[in-house]
Formats: structure tokens, sequence, C-alpha cells
């Protein structure tokens, strides 16, 4: 997709109070896909155990079916962007919506763990697809005095998804009695908990409908018309022959990167784009998706009914929402890199603090109640230092460290990374429990304490740095 979020804004003027309620309405709408790509990438954790059980599964080919999905999601981010730039942004929010649907009814409706396996892939893909388009579309739709503001409804909406997922699935665990094979309706509880994403994906689809496709988009194929009438409804009274200028003269001045300009450098490509690969997995190998994927199992593992860890793992997506608008007051106030490192080193001492209490765990027998405290109040801990540093700080820096001549290529190539490492974490984590857990959650606290060094040494401060300066 070609770069989003560089239009020229001198010529363009912040929105009216009047037009201002429209653009939120916009955006939200647009964020949906966010909130599926939160909800659709926990909602797994809550029927991990019903799926292990329903099919016989071992914990590494339960550990396959929670991270395939992740797969999925790699192709969907590689494809969104040109699918968009062929036939735009509103039709790839549709597309994705109608294989979120499509997803839901397969996961709800398994024969196999093998065909829920390629539903998860199926609904990876939407994600994948969601993840790409919403920020793109907010930046191209969104007022540049508002653009700041409104990126961060997709942020939000992602954390909000993965709260009322874990809401829902303890709501169906309550309707089936606690059994997460429990019935309801003739179908067992993790069967609704797949298949109830069929109403979010409808809303969004819908939605879809009612909002406008992206006005940078319609200059591009010569619908100019009715990019003006966009960019009035949005921008307000402007001059909109001006604007539309500036938007098509931005356009052809991009530069489409390819792989061929990230290669330099003595280990094969530039610095930067080692810099962003090292931020994407840094913030994977720490661990952070196991809490979302597995809390579940990882609760019951040491003694606590499967109700009350519905419960603890929804109590979990709420402290992630408090981390995050933590994040977002903070990110432009006191820095990027102080926030990561306050972050690191937090995540460092709560994985440390939860591997000595897990260190206690004896076969299948629950956690002395001083250790399993422990091992509560650090995991909760552990996601709050995530969500308020690394879990918007990266995604930031992502978009701001790489010079614009490479910043899509190497945006590209540090998001794949990303979905790479998140996959290697989700697919081992069941096996190197069953091994040990203690050591499992030791191995997280170290590369918590590694990114300390590699953000003091390599990573810049891009505070208050123009996109233009970075280089």
């Amino acid at each position: 997709m070609t770069s989003t979020a560089q239009a020229p804004q001198s010529g363009a003027k912040a929105s009216h109070p009047e037009h201002l309620g429209h653009v939120v309405f916009i955006t939200a709408a647009a964020a949906m896909g966010g909130f599926l790509f939160g909800y659709d990438s926990s909602v797994i954790n809550g029927a991990n155990g019903g799926i292990q059980d329903r099919f016989d599964l071992s914990s590494g080919a339960t550990g396959t079916v929670a991270a395939c999905a992740l797969l999925g999601s790699a192709v969907g981010a590689a494809i969104a962007g040109r699918i968009a730039d062929r036939i735009g942004r509103i039709r790839v929010m549709q597309i994705a919506a109608v294989l979120f649907a499509v997803s839901a009814v397969g996961s709800g409706l398994p024969f196999a763990a093998w065909d829920l396996a390629a539903w998860r892939v199926l609904g990876g893909i939407a994600i994948g697809m969601a993840s790409v388009i919403g920020p793109a579309y907010i930046a191209e739709v969104a007022p540049p005095a508002y653009r700041g503001r409104l990126a961060s409804f997709q942020q939000a909406a992602i954390v909000i998804g993965i709260a009322v997922s874990q809401l829902v699935n303890w709501a169906i665990l309550n309707m089936a009695d606690g059994e997460e094979r429990g019935t309801i309706a003739g179908l067992e509880s993790w069967q609704w908990m797949l298949g109830v994403m069929l109403v979010p994906a409808l809303v969004y689809g819908l939605l879809s409908f009612a909002i406008p496709e992206s006005p940078r988009f319609l200059i591009s194929v010569g619908r100019i018309d009715e990019a003006k009438k966009v960019l009035s409804d949005v921008e307000g009274d402007i001059d909109l022959d001006a604007r539309v200028t500036e938007i098509d003269d931005a356009m052809r001045s991009d530069h489409k990167s390819t792989f061929r300009d990230l290669l330099g450098g003595t280990y094969g490509l530039l610095p930067i784009v080692w810099i962003g690969i090292g931020l994407s997995v840094f913030q994977q190998l720490v661990g952070i998706n196991v809490i979302f994927y597995y809390s579940n199992l990882l609760w019951q593992s040491v003694g606590v009914d499967p109700s009350s860890s519905f419960f603890y793992s929804f109590e979990t997506s709420i402290i992630n929402i408090i981390g995050t608008v933590i994040a977002m007051i903070f990110v432009d106030r006191i820095g990027r890199k102080p926030l990561a490192l306050i972050g690191s080193v937090g995540m460092g001492l709560s994985l440390a603090l939860a591997a000595w209490a897990f260190s206690y765990q004896n076969g299948n027998d629950p956690l002395p109640t001083a250790q399993g405290a422990v091992a509560l109040i650090a995991a909760n801990a552990f996601v709050l230092f995530f969500a308020m540093s690394w879990g918007v700080v990266v995604w930031v820096m992502l978009g701001e460290v790489f010079p614009n001549k490479i910043r899509a290529a190497a945006l590209g190539v540090a998001a794949s990374a990303q979905w790479i490492a998140n996959w290697v974490i989700t697919i081992t984590f069941p096996d190197l429990s069953e091994w040990n857990l203690s050591l499992t959650y030791v191995m997280y606290a170290v590369f918590a304490f590694l990114s300390i060094p590699f953000i003091l040494k390599f990573v810049p401060e891009t505070k208050g740095k123009k996109l233009e300066d970075m280089g």
C-alpha cells in the first residue's frame, strides 16, 4: 500500500467541531477491525482446554491449533496493502469481515482438529488484513490536526477486543455450568466461544457500508468529485482543489520501497532495519501472548478451577487496557526509550517473580497459597508493564524510526518478524510448560532483561523528530 501518513498538511485546517463527530464515527467503524483483531487473537484462550479434550490432543498439537492463526496473519498482512491499492480500503474491510464471519462459523462447527486449524488460519488472514487496513484508512481519512489521537483508536480497539473476548468466554462457561465441554443448545461451550465472533464480524461488515472510501484512494483512481465530498465532510471548510492537488502531489512523490532497498551493512541488512526487527522480536520473546492465548490453561494447571481462571483472564485484559491508556498518555511526554526501559525492567522483575512462584509447582497440585498469590500478582504486573511500554512503544517507533525511502518495505520486514516470533512463542509454550514452567518463565525474564542493553545501545529516540529527519 502506498504510504499513508506522510501527506503534506500545510493546506489543511483542523476539522470544525460539527465535522468531528462524523470523523470519530468513521474512525470507530474502521477500528472495529482492530476489535476483531484483538477478539480473534484472544478468544482461543478460553477454548484451548475444551479443544484439547475434545480431539484428544497433546500439548504440542494444542499449541499448533492456537498458533496457526498467526501464520494466516502474516499472509493477510502481506497481501492487504496491494489489494487495497487495487480495489479500495473499504472493499478490503468487507473481505476481512467475510473471512472473520466464515472463520467463526467454521471454528465453531469443526469435525476434526485439522479443519479447526484451517478455519483458524482463515481467521488469521482476516486478522492480518485488519491489522494493516485499519491504521492505513484512519491515517488517510483523519484530519491532520486530529490524526495522532484518532490513530490511537486502533490500539484501543485491539485491547478492548481482548477484554471482551474474555468476558464472553466467562459468560458462556457459566451458562455451561462451569464445564469447558458443557453443552448449550447442543454445542459445547468452547464451540460457542469461537462461534460468537460471528456477531462482531457482521457488525464490522455492516459498518463498512456506512463509511466513505479513503479520499487518497479515490484520488488515485481519478474519482476526484467523490474525494472532494469526503474531504469536505471530514475536514470542513477548506480549499478542496488545493487539498486534492496536495494529496495528488504527495502520492506522486512517494517512493515505493522494495526489499532491495534494505540491503547493506555488515550483516546483509541496513542497521536500522535490524533495529526494527529487534524491537519486533523482543516484544514477542518476553512471552506476552502466552498470557492472552493460554492463561486459562496456565491457572488451571496450578489448581485454579475453570470458572475462576476465566475471571483472572478477564481481569488481566482490563489491566492491559489500563496499561495501554497509560502508554498513550506518556509516550509523547517522557519519550519512547525511557518508557521502553521502564517496561523492560518491570517485565523482567515480574517474570522472575512468576518463575520463582511456579518453581513450587508439584505435578498437578495447586501452588501453595503464598506462591499462588505471588504468581497472580506477578502475571498482572507483567501485563501492566508490557502494555504501558512495549505494547504501544514498538508500534509507535516502527512507524517513526525508518527513513522515508525505506519505510514501507522496512515496516513489512519488521512486522513479519513480529508475527514469526509470536508464532514461535505460541507454539512452543505448551511443551515448554509441561517440561518446566518455572524455567520457561526464567527464559522470558532473560529476554526482558536483554532488551535493556539493546535499547540503550542501538535504539534511537524518535520523540519530537520529524519523519523527514530520520536517516
